[in-house]
């Protein structure tokens, strides 16, 4: 009997694990007992998401969890089930910036040092500029990098930062790259960084050459 008092665990708190994930990316950082609390029933969360074709992907030493759509095998392509989880496609600038911070986040681990990564916006108006077409309007380009920087927060890969520094619209100056873009973007992706990068300045020419003639 006290065993199996030790095993039971109260049906919400699997309940509220499950919803929680399947609203998004379960931090670490942000609840320390939320995230023991996963760690303690992740078995049985994994056992419950498989149900709805999802799959638990946490990582302890970076500190998050989500759920993703679980790989279908050519075998079971008939019995394939709707996609709980839906892909969002990204624009062309949004993508380029992603692996712009993913290279930069892979640089900053070799580096060693302090774990968050955080960039000021004119560091990454930087990073992102020398790909863009020259424009003669900067505070135009600011404001389309802005756009696509908010994509990025929107999608859990930036959190922005409030610092001294915010400006009149209230936007802060500063953001951290969040580890789980990790996840995302693979090592085998970063191998091939050099030859994405020249597909991307190739694209960008051709959107250049596109508008200039219309």
């Amino acid at each position: 009997m006290e065993q199996e008092a030790e095993t039971a665990t109260p049906t919400n708190e699997l309940s509220t694990l499950v919803i929680l994930l399947l609203k998004g990316v379960i931090y670490q950082e942000g609840d320390a007992l939320l995230w023991n609390l996963l760690l303690k029933l992740q078995a049985r969360v994994r056992d419950y998401v498989t149900v709805l074709g999802l799959e638990l992907i946490l990582d302890e030493a970076e500190g998050y969890a989500f759920l993703r759509s679980r790989q279908e095998s050519d075998e079971n392509a008939a019995l394939k089930l709707p996609r709980l989880v839906a892909r969002r496609p990204l624009s062309f600038p949004v993508s380029l910036l992603l692996a712009l911070l993913r290279k930069k986040l892979a640089e900053f681990d070799a580096s060693g040092g302090d774990t968050r990564l955080i960039l000021s916006r004119n560091e990454i108006v930087d990073l992102i500029r020398v790909f863009l077409p020259e424009s003669s309007n900067e505070a135009r380009l600011i404001d389309q990098i802005e756009t696509h920087l908010n994509k990025i927060v929107e999608l859990g890969f930036l959190r922005r930062l409030k610092t001294g520094h915010d400006n009149q619209k209230g936007e802060a100056a500063a953001f951290e790259v969040r580890r789980i873009l990790k996840a995302f973007v693979d090592g085998q992706w970063l191998a091939d960084f050099d030859a994405r990068m020249a597909a991307y300045q190739t694209q960008l020419g051709t959107d250049s050459k596109g508008s200039s003639n219309e």
